[in-house]
């Protein structure tokens, strides 16, 4: 499993004085990461301006050094004048990093805690934000379907990658990773062999239809589109370690007009809402798996 921070470790490919090659200090740098982050959000509406800019930095000298370009404003240029150059970009910056019943405690207390709660309800709308490539929505529609709650259920997918929309409409996954998605599976409390939810073929395991019936998968920014919906649940696990202080609470305002009143907000293990404004809203309700219900 690779968590944020080996995601990040992943992406650092800095050797020391590898930077001392550039021509150009970091003040420069920082300029022109300003200029190219407010470039693309002019031209194509993508603005991570309010993101963590030491995670952004090094995204975007990786793709600096792949382009075999000198300076950041090169790939600004690229940005404003070559058509599709932008969607690299963007695919450098999405957070990809997600797996089926991740954190398998996280869904064990969702089954143990939060299902009950959902059961008075006579429907049930789920938000995932920020749900990349999709594994975690299927993890919830398996986990939904096994406590005799699909049918009632609808769950919201969406994220600002369109690419990674796709992708997660697809419900396909690489068979590689079957094995390990299967022991989340079972950690979390699954109640049946996990291979029933899948056919395969020699590369990739493809999740059966009746998985994707109830889910509904949209492009959305969480930076700058507002609420489409009032939800039961909101999940939004490990996205926001990416935001600065200004946009999380941008979005923890989003999150919370979304919410119904009682609706539960997850949030990811390296997350809390109790130490920011907006937290008073919220009870603590499975506080060790970031689960808390808003008052």
């Amino acid at each position: 499993m690779v968590d944020e921070a080996g995601e990040e470790a992943l992406n650092h490919t800095d050797e020391p004085g590898e930077l001392n090659e550039l021509s150009y200090n970091d003040e420069l740098q920082n300029v022109e990461i300003n200029l190219l982050l407010e470039g693309m959000y002019q031209m194509y509406g993508f603005d991570f301006r309010h993101y963590v800019r030491s995670s952004l930095r090094r995204r975007i000298l990786n793709r600096m050094r792949a382009e075999k370009l000198p300076t950041i404003t090169a790939v600004l240029e690229k940005i404003l004048h070559e058509p599709g150059f932008v969607d690299l970009l963007l695919n450098d910056m999405s957070i990809r990093v997600t797996e089926m019943f991740r954190d398998p405690s996280f869904f064990r207390a969702f089954r143990t805690y939060v299902v009950p709660e959902l059961r008075k309800y006579p429907e049930i709308r789920i938000w995932h934000a920020g749900c990349a490539t999709g594994e975690e929505v299927y993890s919830m529609a398996i986990l939904m379907q096994e406590e005799g709650l699909a049918e009632k259920t609808r769950i919201y997918a969406t994220d600002m990658n369109e690419k990674a929309i796709e992708s997660a409409q697809k419900g396909a996954f690489p068979l590689k990773q079957m094995q390990a998605f299967t022991k989340n599976y079972l950690d979390s409390g699954g109640e049946k062999a996990f291979s029933e939810y899948y056919k395969t073929d020699h590369q990739y395991a493809y999740f059966q239809p009746l998985m994707k019936e109830n889910l509904i998968f949209a492009q959305h920014n969480l930076v700058t589109d507002g609420s489409f919906n009032e939800f039961h649940v909101i999940l939004c696990r490990n996205v926001m370690i990416y935001f600065d202080n200004k946009l999380q609470k941008q979005v923890h305002s989003l999150f919370y007009d979304s919410l119904t009143s009682g609706g539960f907000l997850g949030l990811g293990n390296k997350e809390s809402i109790l130490f920011i404004p907006e937290g008073v809203n919220y009870d603590e309700f499975a506080s060790q798996e970031r689960i808390y219900r808003k008052k």
